[in-house]
């Protein structure tokens, strides 16, 4: 072992060590679910805005949206990039302050489910149960995208073997998950989401200024893409860019409306329930904004120049993945190269452990306490919650053992499951008064279908992203039910009309 891989492990060996403490620091302070789950709703701005956008951003902005860009995929990566930048700035602008004031008026709830519960009185507990029964599906499917990330990047820097570096990232985030809770998943979130804003900026602007500059860098990119088209790098490569230059309308439609995932994310909503007060979110919401717009910026310039930047390096399309790391290894000294790939590690972390948390919260409140033991103590759900975090991750972990997954794919199907489902609910749930548990029962089931079996087709209108045709029936469904729902709950709508009159 060379001087140079020595100096990476170490900086590797620091930095997990670091998440670890502060999931040790923070142990201490959950005396209570809310705590455990919610932080007490005492966390600022810069916390909330930069562990919501660090735990969005999962190993995909590092490893696979530069990959996209690499092979020719610039127009798919940069309308995937602008529909997420708008859902972003929505989600904080419309969503964010009137959840907050609603999860506190509707029996000051602490996980999405009992929220729908609450809001929407349902008291057979059925939209809990379906609810929970989406977040572990889909947030197991989603960690096991990070576990994935943890795996390549170890075997990508150290040659490790694929499934020894998947163990052990596991390992580490489990640790600081179960023992800091979601203090600490904000507290490592938000050294994690800086990281990732450094390495990106750092290594595109390296790289443009290698190349010669903005105008010299693009005109380079363009005459690669013609030399790769012509066949000159191999039939694969040849076939990829070529696939990559045919981007229609349905594509764009596709790539769009990735935005409207960020109305029903569970991970970045509870960011918006656990924030310090209401007005604190602009300035969340501003951040937020600005690291988007900037980190995505710095994904596509590291994918796009990377293909001229590494010539005659990389090429294979199987590799494209790793143009992060190898970018960042070929940069600088080993062991600050160690620190900037702890980026990578970071953004599969702290998608991952911000899941796994509300995965657990899910089935520990809302069908342990709320169907299995209602009186169960806060201790033996904070117990609950630390085992189903164990459970979700061991599933997780199964499903990521296929070294050959790809971790855009995952993403992408849990991404719509969530917006298709929790979205449109959400919405509802926030400004329309009308909506009734029956419709919001119905949305929930006609969205999940939609999108298990639109992913599962190919080929015509099934070539359409699943979360857009998936958005558009849960919403109607969940409306048209609603309106035939003569059973309005008159405690329901006196809630809603007294949520509505609270001010910021």
């Amino acid at each position: 072992m060379n001087s140079n891989m020595i100096s990476i492990i170490i900086a590797f060996v620091l930095y997990l060590s670091f998440m670890i403490v502060i999931g040790m620091r923070y142990m201490k302070k959950n005396e209570t679910s809310s705590d455990f789950f919610l932080g007490g709703r005492q966390v600022g701005p810069w916390m909330t805005a930069l562990s919501a956008e660090a735990s969005d951003m999962s190993g995909w902005l590092l490893m696979g949206l530069p990959g996209l860009a690499y092979l020719g995929g610039m127009k798919e990566a940069f309308w995937t990039a602008l529909g997420l930048v708008v859902g972003t700035y929505l989600n904080w602008l419309i969503v964010a302050k009137p959840l907050r004031k609603c999860t506190i008026a509707f029996g000051d709830s602490v996980t999405m489910p009992e929220f729908f519960t609450n809001r929407f009185k349902d008291k057979s507990r059925l939209l809990s149960t379906i609810s929970v029964v989406l977040i572990i599906f889909f947030f197991t499917i989603y960690t096991a995208s990070g576990f994935v990330a943890c795996a390549k990047l170890f075997n990508s820097v150290f040659g490790m073997e694929y499934h020894v570096g998947l163990l052990i990232g596991v390992v580490v985030i489990l640790v600081y998950t179960i023992l800091g809770g979601y203090l600490a998943v904000c507290a490592t979130d938000f050294v994690q989401g800086s990281l990732m804003f450094i390495a990106l900026i750092v290594a595109g602007l390296i790289m443009m200024v290698t190349l010669g500059g903005p105008t010299e860098a693009i005109a380079k990119v363009g005459e690669f893409s013609q030399r790769a088209i012509s066949g000159e790098f191999g039939a694969e490569m040849q076939a990829k860019f070529a696939s990559n230059q045919e981007y229609g309308v349905v594509p764009i439609i596709s790539a769009l409306a990735w935005g409207l995932g960020y109305f029903g994310m569970p991970h970045i909503l509870v960011r918006f329930m656990g924030i310090r007060s209401n007005k604190d979110v602009a300035l969340s919401r501003r951040i937020a904004t600005v690291w988007v717009v900037i980190a995505f910026i710095g994904a596509l310039l590291v994918g796009a120049l990377g293909t001229v930047y590494h010539l005659p390096g990389i090429l294979s399309p199987s590799a494209a993945e790793t143009i992060f790391s190898v970018s960042i290894q070929n940069m600088f000294p080993a062991f600050i190269a160690g620190i900037f790939l702890c980026a990578i590690l970071a953004a599969a972390m702290s998608t991952a452990d911000s899941q796994l948390l509300v995965a657990s919260s899910a089935f520990s409140h809302d069908i342990y306490k709320g169907l299995i033991k209602k009186n169960a103590s806060a201790k033996e759900i904070l117990t609950i919650s630390r085992i189903a975090v164990l459970v979700i991750s061991a599933i997780a972990f199964i499903m990521a053992w296929d070294e050959n997954s790809s971790i855009f794919g995952l993403v992408s199907y849990a991404w719509a499951g969530f917006g298709a489902t929790f979205g449109p609910l959400v919405l509802l749930a926030l400004f329309w008064r009308g909506a009734t548990a029956k419709g919001a029962i119905t949305g929930l089931i006609v969205g999940g279908v939609t999108v298990v079996v639109w992913h599962n087709l190919q080929g015509g209108i099934f070539a359409v992203y699943e979360i857009l045709p998936a958005f558009i029936l849960c919403l109607i469904s969940a409306v048209v039910v609603s309106l035939l729902d003569k059973n309005k709950d008159p405690e329901m709508l006196a809630e809603f009309d007294a949520f509505k009159k609270i001010e910021d």
